[in-house]
């Protein structure tokens, strides 16, 4: 298995193969950059097809997260791990606190977080191995409530602060009333977004791989259900991917019929061509790790004394971020994505 000459190896500083013969745990951590600070990044637990599947997904996601700390002006880089294994029957207690111990063994360079697979307990599991973690302490929102550490409503929030930039961008509307917005994946994050545009007043299509959160939000948002593979043809204003990357390709984007892609999911561009071939097609496209950074900005803000009010403002501004990327890249011709990436570069090169 290739690493060096990996198609997405990018100068990342290390990549560590993890195990534990005890627990079973197979993981393997990628710290992409570390020039704004230790690379802070979440732990995905995916029942990966093959190793060099995994290898591939935390390369992308990682070089993903230097660019999401840079373009949200903080003081991380950029990291990520995965763990080889189905969350659903092959976590265990054990497995999670030996991946802790993987974590505290890289001293500090490598802060954990929770992602796909994983969740708050599992981090406090974690927690009892390493001092290296992020998103476990109960916060107060702006509004003076109590929730966990799970950063999945605070992202959420940016996404649709992000949507309503589009929109506004795009559409020309200052309301999200009868936007027809497509949903893929009705996770933690995928559930609050789709919760905060209903109640904006758009209009849904969902799919999700869980027929039960599809039912849910039948039942509870009045959303149309759209079988999996269908999402992509629906006849709406926006189409917002919150589940895996690599969605945005050659077979897909034909097929869209949106005005605007803006949602949760990371990596969403199979291949950087993929910018531009939307750039093509008129659809505007709002960079997934400039319009998914909310998570960040609240977890890296849990180890400082900033108060909820700030960390909102930060996470309110990923619209104003997002309005000047458009901006510029509808002056210069370019991307939306090649000119996040230059925004960020300049921040962390």
């Amino acid at each position: 298995m290739k690493l060096f000459s990996h198609h997405e190896f990018d100068n990342h500083e290390q990549v560590v193969f993890c195990h534990d013969k005890t627990s079973g745990l197979k993981a393997i951590i990628a710290i992409h950059n570390t020039h704004r600070g230790p690379a802070l990044g979440g732990c995905r637990m995916y029942p990966y097809a093959s190793e060099a599947e995994a290898l591939n997904d935390v390369l992308r996601l990682s070089r993903g997260m230097t660019y999401k700390s840079a373009i949200a002006n903080l003081p991380l880089g950029g990291g990520k791990s995965v763990i080889i294994g189905d969350p659903h029957s092959d976590k265990t207690p054990q497995l999670i606190r030996a991946m802790g111990v993987a974590v505290e063994r890289l001293g500090g360079r490598y802060i954990v977080a929770e992602d796909s697979g994983t969740s708050v307990p599992d981090m406090l599991l974690m927690s009892e191995q390493t001092r290296h973690i992020s998103g476990i302490a109960e916060k107060f929102d702006a509004d003076g409530k109590r929730r966990s550490g799970d950063p999945s409503p605070i992202t959420a929030r940016g996404v649709f602060v992000g949507i309503q930039a589009a929109v506004r961008y795009r559409l020309g509307r200052d309301d999200l009333q009868g936007v027809r917005v497509a949903i893929q994946g009705l996770g933690n994050v995928g559930y609050h977004l789709a919760s905060q545009l209903r109640a904006a007043g758009a209009r849904l299509w969902v799919s999700d791989i869980n027929q039960a959160a599809v039912q849910r939000a039948v039942d509870e948002l009045g959303a149309v259900a759209v079988a999996n593979g269908e999402i992509y043809d629906q006849a709406v204003d926006l189409f917002a991917p919150c589940a895996m990357g690599a969605i945005l390709n050659d077979t897909t984007i034909p097929r869209l019929q949106a005005r605007i892609v803006a949602g949760a999911a990371n990596n969403q561009l199979a291949d950087k061509r993929h910018g531009q071939a939307l750039m093509e097609r008129g659809i505007l496209y709002a960079p997934d790790y400039v319009i998914n950074a909310g998570g960040v900005i609240d977890v890296c803000y849990e180890r400082s004394d900033m108060d909820p009010q700030q960390v909102m403002e930060q996470v309110d501004g990923i619209g104003d971020t997002l309005t000047e990327i458009f901006s510029r890249a509808e002056q210069q011709h370019k991307p939306t994505d090649v000119l996040a990436d230059q925004l960020a570069e300049e921040r962390f090169s």
